[in-house]
């Protein structure tokens, strides 16, 4: 009688050809479907195109932000910006701020804008107490001209007519910020990944992570999986798998309108310092924030709407973003981003042969892609 040897312990629901295909051990494992994830398992196989590389992902779709957010192509408010140099290393401050816009340019070059519905429209600010809006006027000559230092760009910020409504005293403008089409751009990164060879798994449910010394095992809910290298992108999930510190879930609620006859919003905005930002889409406008309002029930990787902050975002929409119009809601969501005391990514091995690529601080639009290729690089030297 035949012996059991080398699929013994496989499910008997798995076929042969689904064993040979994706139960072997692979080169390199990328856990996460995002933005990273895909940038980083497309970056692999353009250093090392013969290698045999394994994506997992969670959900159907990504589970994290990545097609729930709201589709900002920006690098940095410049409340936001003046906000974290007071409370961050300056030099930190301006690294994070080029891997975004390096990372922007690096997306925009990958997919092309017409293919993500890319406008660059510009980013605005507003602002509804007089004191900030001339205390930030005061710093802009300084901005632009750490701006230009860094990212070699001239009036990046500058005064804006671009606001409404009596409750509304200023803005200001990113002139090279912009908005997209998130879904869009996961759809064409995921096809230039499965052109490049990558194999895809979704419905993954991650258990265990253990490093061997000379291999990952990584055990799921569908059987295990084994690498040489794995690479973490859950951004906002990753303390569900790695013992790292500061990173955690934070979650960002949103609402899309129904269709507004003679809309005129056009631009990405923020205000309070980007707790609350909104948008034009599909002529809709699609608001979210208010995480500062309840942040504690907010750290959080459940996906659930918070009556509070949505009831807000509902009375802030017809008192300051539009309060002429007649608005409906057609649609709530919420989306988990990573966050932690710096917004600066963080891109190390854990573990011998386990890299994690996480907190992306609520950037992961601008940011991901340059996480994905420096990620990729230090998996493939180290």
């Amino acid at each position: 009688m035949p012996k059991f040897s080398e699929f013994n312990s496989a499910s008997p629901k798995y076929s042969y050809w689904e064993l040979k295909t994706y139960f072997k051990k692979f080169d390199y494992i990328v856990v996460g479907g995002g933005i990273v994830g895909l940038s980083t398992a497309i970056e692999i196989k353009l250093k090392k195109p013969t290698c045999n590389l394994l994506l997992i992902e969670r959900g159907v779709l990504p589970h994290g932000a990545s097609t729930k957010n709201a589709g900002f192509a920006c690098f940095g408010s410049a409340t936001e910006l003046l906000d974290d140099l007071s409370l961050m290393n300056a030099d930190t401050v301006w690294q994070t701020v080029k891997m975004r816009y390096d990372g922007l340019a690096l997306l925009r070059n990958r997919l092309g804008d017409k293919a993500m519905d890319y406008k660059n429209y510009g980013g605005f600010e507003w602002f509804d107490k007089k004191e900030d809006y001339e205390f930030c006027l005061d710093k802009l000559q300084t901005l632009n001209k750490s701006m230009h230092e860094v990212l070699r760009l001239k009036n990046v910020y500058t005064k804006s007519k671009t606001f409404y409504g009596a409750k509304i005293v200023g803005c200001i403008k990113n002139n090279f910020e912009g908005q997209l089409d998130t879904a869009a751009m996961m759809r064409d990164l995921s096809l230039i990944a499965i052109k490049s060879g990558v194999v895809f798994l979704n419905n993954i449910n991650v258990k265990k992570i253990s490093d061997n010394t000379n291999h990952v095992t990584i055990a799921t809910s569908n059987g295990d999986f084994e690498a040489k290298k794995v690479i973490i992108a859950t951004n906002g999930f990753a303390r569900e798998l790695l013992k790292i510190k500061d990173v955690l879930p934070a979650r960002a609620q949103v609402l899309i309108t129904k269709p507004v006859q003679n809309l005129k919003l056009k631009g990405a905005f923020h205000f309070n310092k980007g707790y609350n930002y909104f948008r034009n889409i599909d002529n809709r406008i699609l608001l979210g924030g208010g995480r500062n309002l309840d942040m504690e029930t907010e750290t959080s990787s459940a996906f659930e709407l918070n009556t509070k902050i949505q009831n807000y975002l509902s009375k802030f929409l017809i008192e300051v973003v539009s309060p002429n119009q007649n608005l409906e809601v057609a649609h709530r969501w919420c989306g988990i981003m990573g966050v932690g005391k710096e917004k600066k990514p963080i891109i190390e091995f854990v573990s011998n042969n386990v890299l994690a690529a996480v907190r992306m601080g609520g950037m992961g639009v601008a940011i991901g892609s340059m996480v994905g290729k420096i990620a990729a690089e230090k998996v493939v030297r180290g």
